[in-house]
């Protein structure tokens, strides 16, 4: 009798650990479309084997628990490598707008093929200009060449105050951006601290089997990487804790077991976090990405186009005006890309041939025309260097430079991104295959110990009801 029951209750245990690995194959099939899921298997082990009167007898098998198949070493490189790719995908989104702020697509590629890029640019503003005061000294009395050069004159100032004013705009929604992401990056250390008290509570005398826990947040983690680079490290109680770097390359913690240690914080210029506040030095995320792309490629456009402005007032109006005394062409404090404007006043009436010339006389505007083939140099102090239109396409290219360089590294991370995924899915992934296979494995198993149930059942019926009848 005692043998019987004690066959009866080891395949009990073996119908429940069964079960348990059923439900688990099911659940990793259930979950094989999310990508924060990793695959969870069924620990089986034996109870053990005690000594009965009919010799040695097992105890049964038994689940003892279920785990997870993650590698903490592929965990820490998926993060890294999104927070790379993110660092890239920003700055290329923002260059994109730059260059569609300018009005023209622009390219890395020779100076000359850039000028004529875009009929509607400034490029072909500028031509415009120079031209239209070609044609003002060939007919300088013609009512229609004086409309013509006011018109030219004012489409060259606005498309480049549009152009500052597109740029601004990109740079303020970049400022944007990074506030958004800030706050982001706050409410995701807050849920990572949340998670690490759960999971501490939760495996305080089972270790690791927290996996659904766990899944939330890693998940938690690989978005914060995107925002900006962590590093993570786990504790024996499971919790982890998230730390930055410095300028000096020391930690800074932002998590420690189920607290936040100082919420990170953005004055405009830098990213700062931990207590006592200290800045960060970022090297990659969409927050450093934002600000890469804020500070460099945009500003550096912006920058030069305030040069191409500054050059073109100071030189039109030394031309226009030798005197000083009657009346400059463009409004001589305006001297950046956002502010430049034709002077208060300037009508076809009283534009200038010549600087108090005799009737015909086409000096001054001879002098402006020419000022089109002018090379110009910083070393003698000037704003630019090479003409109007050469520095103007030297300029766009160099940001075409910038953002074909942005191009490339966004694919190339993306083929890293994608290997480094590959390689952690093989390991934490879910294969429909496979788990199929286990699921039949586990049914068979279950058929199998409710058979030998039976088996016992109907003799324990036998050996009750039956004998001695």
């Amino acid at each position: 009798m005692s043998g019987l029951f004690a066959s009866l209750s080891s395949t009990v245990s073996a119908l429940s650990a069964q079960s348990l690995a059923v439900d688990t194959a099911g659940k990793n099939l259930a979950n094989v479309n999310n990508p924060n899921y990793a695959r969870q298997t069924v620990s089986f082990g034996d109870l053990g084997t005690v000594q009965t009167p009919t010799g040695p007898e097992s105890m049964g098998l038994q689940a003892l628990g279920v785990t997870q198949l993650r590698s903490a070493v592929l965990d820490a490189q998926v993060r890294n490598e999104n927070s790379q790719a993110a660092f890239y995908q920003t700055q290329q989104s923002a260059y994109q707008q730059a260059q569609a702020g300018l009005g023209q697509t622009v390219s890395s590629a020779a100076a000359s093929s850039t000028t004529a890029s875009s009929d509607g640019g400034i490029a072909a503003a500028i031509d415009g200009f120079f031209n239209a005061f070609q044609s003002f000294a060939g007919s300088p009395t013609d009512t229609s060449q004086r409309q013509a050069l006011l018109g030219a004159a004012s489409v060259l100032t606005d498309r480049l105050n549009g152009a500052d004013q597109n740029l601004v705009q990109v740079q303020s929604g970049l400022n944007t951006q990074i506030a958004s992401d800030v706050s982001t990056v706050n409410n995701l250390l807050s849920q990572v601290a949340n998670l690490n008290g759960q999971i501490a509570r939760f495996e305080i005398n089972n270790p690791g089997s927290a996996v659904d826990l766990r899944d939330q947040r890693e998940a938690a983690l690989e978005q914060l990487a995107t925002k900006m680079p962590v590093s993570v490290t786990e504790d024996a109680s499971g919790q982890d804790k998230v730390t930055a770097t410095d300028a000096s390359g020391n930690p800074v913690t932002l998590v420690s077991l189920a607290s936040v240690t100082g919420s990170v914080t953005f004055d405009g210029t830098q990213i700062s976090a931990g207590s006592p506040s200290t800045v960060l030095a970022l090297k990659s995320g969409s927050i450093q990405g934002a600000l890469t792309a804020r500070d460099g490629g945009v500003q550096t456009l912006r920058s030069n186009l305030d040069s191409l402005a500054q050059q073109l007032v100071t030189s039109v109006n030394a031309v226009y005006n030798p005197t000083g005394t009657t009346g400059d062409f463009f409004t001589a404090s305006n001297t950046t890309a956002g502010t430049i404007s034709s002077a208060v006043g300037l009508t076809t009436g009283n534009l200038k041939a010549s600087d108090g010339g005799a009737a015909g006389d086409n000096s001054v505007a001879i002098a402006v025309a020419r000022l089109a083939s002018k090379n110009f140099s910083t070393g003698n102090g000037d704003a630019i260097d090479g003409t109007f239109s050469g520095s103007y396409a030297n300029a766009v290219s160099g940001f075409g430079q910038t953002l074909s360089v942005v191009n490339s590294q966004v694919a190339d991370q993306t083929n890293i991104q994608n290997l480094v995924t590959s390689q952690r899915d093989a390991v934490s992934g879910v294969s429909l295959d496979e788990e199929m296979a286990n699921l039949l494995k586990y049914q068979r198993a279950f058929q199998a110990s409710s058979r030998v149930f039976t088996t016992i059942d109907d003799l324990l019926d036998t050996v009750v009801n039956k004998l001695g009848a």
